[in-house]
């Protein structure tokens, strides 16, 4: 059985080996760190030694109420009411944290940095000047919306939704909402209007706060016509908030400037609400279908974001942050949490590659401490030839690198280290829109593996399990999590007797949660994702991961990107299918294929070499990011595009429709006698 993420079977970039180790984190470092200080209390408080973060892991999921009662504690998130159980037994997912304890998630990030500090630091693509917003100036924009919210009848459970770019008024509204105990939902501006109203109009909002345009590539985008569509199409909206953005001209007819939501002296006031009150919902990408809603809760998000911030990503009053997202991923909610620790959010609007290492021109303009982006961005910028370090950028400052949405291909560990800093450490992270934060991930003690996350998290019981629901070490197994955690959804949107929810992530296991990736467990406690279990290659009763194949494969000069996808034949055949999109200047001719052929045999096995390799125009992928690997196996499984796919949430529905050809061709040739 193939093991490893990212070719285990042969050498990386610059002959480094997957797992080889790259860097080691200095004692210093270790010494001065948050989760040291964090650790030096705990000693204190249980009167045992926590000599490193693997005796805090092994404490955690052993004593799972002690560790989140000690992150309350620690941090003095203000719980009142009337509590005294960390969960209630029921099993996941129906765990229910503090019950009876009430706070604000809102108030907890706002409570600390000094009023003169700066709480958001915006930029848009370009040479633009950059917006600085206090601390202070964010507490009474975010008083005077969350009172307009008020005056206008919004009340706690009544839901705000917003269409807007990473920006100080995406900020400032969700954190208004909150305040109020309206439930939130956002949309990025290049979501199109059909994709767009399959989620928020779900949730049956009552107020929808719109940007007129966002800049993308040098170009100003208009999205009036999209934002008439979005109020056409919500008949619950009660009040249309209209954010001119990009472009000076009139509000439409019938909506509220945004002016008039933050003009005004309002005092603070937050909503105590109950523990687990709904707080936002995040969406799933909804390739197949309707996109799923993920209701989080104040408290849950709450613990699992001071975890976050001060544990991990280690962040203190003052220091930076800049997260290379969008509105509509994840990510966007997950580092707003930093705000909790008094450190400042680098807000971007715009492309990472425009010009291309846009975001390392950003990180070292903003001097960010942090930097959480997806490893797509990463891998971009190593293909584009950007070398921060030999252009001039002072990333001096910059000691956090923080990975999502996909593995980091192992050439890209060496080309971080080369080109951004040798003392940088690379966090490569594994988790979720499902649970807004991570399962897996660095921390201060590990070291920086080639092509590997540094280990497990604290309070996070996971594991991974063969088929028969038993725990494997080295060797490819699902990835399940055992314990409940906080910040898992408190319910999905209109799934009132958690049938969906249920079928979504414990229905092989019963009150187990079973997260749908491959994943290995190292006996040296580092980590290997290798891609959804639901997509999936299983060649002659071996599983091998996609992942795998794009590590190899995507970093190959004449090829620009891949997709792999594996399909059932009757007679129990299989065909295991390579789609290349091959770089400018090059085509997927035969001199190609032989080198992706003895590529795979040489840095993987010989099981890796695909049955056919297909020139392809280009890889659909979600609008996250994500290539679409479930959708196009159906497609060539023989279901029909419109029941493979929901093209709204597609970034290039051209593409997958040249796929859905590819696919009825294929399959006619196939019947053919």
């Amino acid at each position: 059985m193939q093991t490893g993420v990212n070719g285990d079977t042969g050498p990386g970039a610059a002959g480094r080996r997957p797992g080889e180790i790259l860097w080691t984190p200095p004692a210093e470092r270790i010494e001065n760190s948050p989760l040291r200080a964090y650790l030096d209390w705990l000693q204190e408080r249980q009167g045992h030694p926590f000599p490193d973060h693997d005796a805090l892991w092994q404490w955690s999921v052993r004593d799972l109420d002690g560790f989140w009662r000690s992150v309350v504690d620690y941090y003095d998130a203000d719980l009142t009411g009337s509590w005294n159980e960390v969960r209630t037994a029921d099993p996941m997912p129906f765990t229910r944290w503090f019950p009876g304890a009430r706070l604000n998630w809102a108030q907890h990030l706002l409570r600390r940095g000094a009023d003169g500090e700066p709480a958001l630091v915006c930029l848009r693509e370009g040479d633009h000047p950059a917006r600085e917003i206090t601390f202070g100036q964010l507490r009474s924009a975010v008083a005077s919306a969350a009172a307009w919210l008020r005056r206008n009848g919004i009340r706690p459970g009544d839901r705000v939704a917003a269409y807007l770019p990473n920006t100080e008024h995406a900020v400032i509204a969700g954190l208004a909402a909150a305040a109020v105990g309206a439930v939130w939902a956002c949309c990025s501006p290049d979501f199109g209007a059909e994709g767009t109203l399959g989620r928020l109009a779900q949730l049956e909002p009552a107020v929808l706060i719109a940007a007129d345009g966002y800049h993308w590539n040098g170009k100003d985008v208009d999205r009036a016509e999209v934002v008439e569509r979005l109020r056409a199409g919500l008949p619950t909206v009660r009040h249309a908030v209209h954010v001119p953005y990009v472009f000076d001209r009139p509000d439409p007819a019938g909506t509220v400037p945004w002016a008039d939501l933050v003009a005004g002296d309002d005092p603070p006031e937050f909503a105590p609400v109950e523990f687990s009150h709904p707080l936002w919902v995040l969406f799933t990408s909804g390739t197949t279908g309707l996109p799923k809603g993920l209701v989080h809760g104040h408290g849950g998000i709450l613990l699992e974001g001071l975890k976050w911030s001060g544990l991990y990503a280690g962040l203190r009053p003052g220091e930076r942050i800049f997260t290379y997202t969008s509105t509509g991923w994840a990510l966007w909610n997950i580092q707003i949490n930093a705000l909790a620790q008094g450190a400042t959010l680098v807000l971007y609007e715009g492309s990472h590659a425009h010009p291309p290492g846009a975001v390392f021109r950003v990180a070292a303009r903003t001097g960010a401490h942090v930097m959480l982006l997806g490893a797509a961005v990463i891998t971009a910028a190593a293909a584009a030839g950007v070398t921060p370090r030999a252009d001039g950028l002072d990333l001096t400052r910059l000691r956090h690198l923080m990975v999502s949405g996909s593995a980091l291909p192992s050439a890209d560990y060496s080309w971080v280290m080369e080109h951004v800093g040798p003392d940088v450490r690379i966090d490569s992270t594994s988790g979720g829109t499902d649970i807004s934060g991570s399962f897996v991930g660095a921390n201060e003690y590990a070291p920086v593996r080639v092509g590997r996350i540094g280990g497990k998290l604290a309070g996070v019981d996971c594991a991974a399990w063969d088929e028969d629901g038993h725990p494997v070490v080295d060797s490819v197994g699902d990835l399940v999590i055992t314990q409940p955690m906080p910040s898992m959804p408190v319910y999905l949107w209109n799934d009132p007797d958690a049938a969906r929810y249920t079928e979504c992530y414990f229905d092989t296991w019963p009150g187990v949660w079973r997260h749908g990736d491959w994943v290995t467990m190292h006996a040296d406690g580092s980590i290997s994702i290798h891609g959804r279990s639901d997509s999936t290659l299983n060649r002659h009763g071996v599983r091998l991961g996609s992942a795998d194949f794009y590590d190899v494969l995507d970093t190959l000069p004449q090829i620009r990107e891949t997709l792999v996808v594996g399909v059932d034949l009757p007679d129990d055949g299989y065909w295991l299918g390579l789609f290349v999109v091959p770089a400018p200047g090059h085509e997927v001719d035969d001199e190609l294929r032989r080198t992706i052929v003895d590529t795979l045999r040489r840095r993987l096995t010989a099981r890796h070499v695909p049955d056919e390799i297909i020139a392809a125009p280009a890889v659909p992928h979600t609008l996250t990011g994500k290539r679409l690997e479930v959708p196009i196996k159906k497609l060539l499984s023989g279901r029909p595009l419109e029941r493979s796919a929901n093209i709204a949430t597609v970034d290039d529905p051209d593409a997958l429709r040249w796929y859905a050809r590819f696919a009825a061709e294929r399959l006619a040739r196939l019947a053919q006698p």
